[in-house]
């Protein structure tokens, strides 16, 4: 593509979420993994970290002498910011559609333009990322960028409005409890969360309303550990949900946005995850660190159970009006004729975890297609979609 214009794409990652790190993780693996393609010369990647406490910076990469992104000997990965650096490569983006581009600020120097965007990768995971706020900000600037839009982000974070939509268009969920604030300001409220809990039946998992990446995750087999399981998640986010536990296998589906405007999504190939070793659940060490999983793709299930699952998959991507890719997740409960078993919704992720083992794109390359070509694809179809109302 030498004599073409490459696309350029502005990587956003990191962010003044809990799931900063595993953003950094995921926006370096796709960052090696498309350098090393055959596509390389097919893009311009502009990387743009934002640090915990909010701020956007121009980050160098490893091989400019920057930072490294990804986990090593169970260190995680974040963007810093030295103080004496503190105010240098700063990175703004105006919500101007006039101009689609970025501007790094330098302590004592005249603003200096970044050019214009094609596309925004924005692997950000959690509050202030993937919940409609980057997404709005985007918006205003009327640059296209991978994934859902700002509704669809935000009720997809937020797993009460998730559950209640999804129930509402016949859906199986399981049973919740939610904890507001003001439910937990006093000894009275304290009381009725106890006993609206214990209807649910023990036990039960606490975790953030609106988190990811099992962070802030609890189960809690017995009353006595409520309590401090609900301020564990509480340290996430000030709304928490309780939810009974669910007996059943995991199972989680992807699903990709249509190449074409008016093509339906596709789902992948089911996937299958059994937790091994010392965890009770597929927690966030599980998950990241000590690789105390097995994965089954395609998951144990009748060619009809497979189709089942699909078409849900699709269904809940389109019920949230979700767009690009997700990741949905189920609990599998095998029937006791012998007929087909039945799924229940857990959540959706908008941005699910991208790194080359993690389920996405495993599910994907069960599939035929590399991580590199999915990367793509993305990316292609974002470019294609325009911004504002659709």
């Amino acid at each position: 593509m030498s004599d073409q214009k490459r696309i350029r794409v502005a990587v956003v990652f990191g962010g003044r979420s809990s799931e900063h790190a595993i953003s950094c993780v995921t926006a370096g693996s796709i960052l090696d993994a498309v350098r090393s393609s055959p596509d390389a010369d097919r893009y311009e990647f502009l990387p743009i970290g934002i640090a915990s406490d909010g701020r956007w910076v121009l980050a160098e990469l490893p091989e400019q002498g920057g930072l490294r992104l990804s986990i090593e000997d169970g260190r995680l990965p974040a963007i810093g910011l030295p103080a004496s650096a503190e105010r240098s490569n700063l990175v703004t983006m105006a919500g101007d559609p006039t101009a689609r581009e970025l501007t790094v600020h330098e302590p004592g120097a005249v603003p200096k333009s970044l050019g214009e965007v094609d596309v925004v990768l924005p692997l950000l995971h959690g509050p202030y990322g993937e919940d409609g706020t980057l997404q709005g900000l985007l918006e205003l600037a009327g640059i296209p960028y991978v994934g859902s839009g700002v509704l669809a982000s935000a009720v997809s974070m937020d797993k009460e409005f998730m559950k209640r939509l999804l129930a509402q268009a016949g859906f199986e969920i399981g049973a919740y409890e939610v904890v507001r604030p003001r439910d937990w300001a006093t000894e009275e409220g304290r009381s009725g969360v106890r006993l609206a809990v214990e209807e649910l039946g023990y036990p039960v998992f606490v975790k953030p309303a609106r988190g990811g990446s099992s962070m802030g995750v609890t189960r809690v087999d017995r009353q006595e550990d409520l309590d401090q399981a609900i301020e564990v998640a509480r340290r996430h986010d000030p709304k928490v949900l309780v939810e009974a536990a669910i007996p059943g296998r995991e199972i989680e589906c992807g699903v990709l946005e249509g190449l074409e405007p008016l093509d339906r999504p596709e789902a992948s190939m089911p996937a299958e995850l059994r937790v091994t070793g010392p965890h009770t659940f597929y927690d966030f060490e599980a998950k990241y660190l000590d690789g105390s999983t097995e994965v089954d793709i395609p998951a144990r299930l009748s060619a009809e159970e497979i189709e089942d699952i699909r078409e849900q998959t699709i269904g809940v991507f389109e019920t949230l009006g979700a767009e690009g890719l997700a990741r949905v997740d189920f609990f599998y409960q095998e029937s006791v004729d012998g007929g087909p078993g039945r799924f229940i919704v857990n959540e959706i992720n908008t941005m699910p975890g991208f790194t080359p083992t993690s389920m996405f794109p495993q599910m994907w390359l069960a599939a035929g297609m590399t991580y590199a070509e999915l990367i793509g694809r993305l990316v292609d179809t974002a470019m294609r979609r325009p911004t504002g109302l659709r």
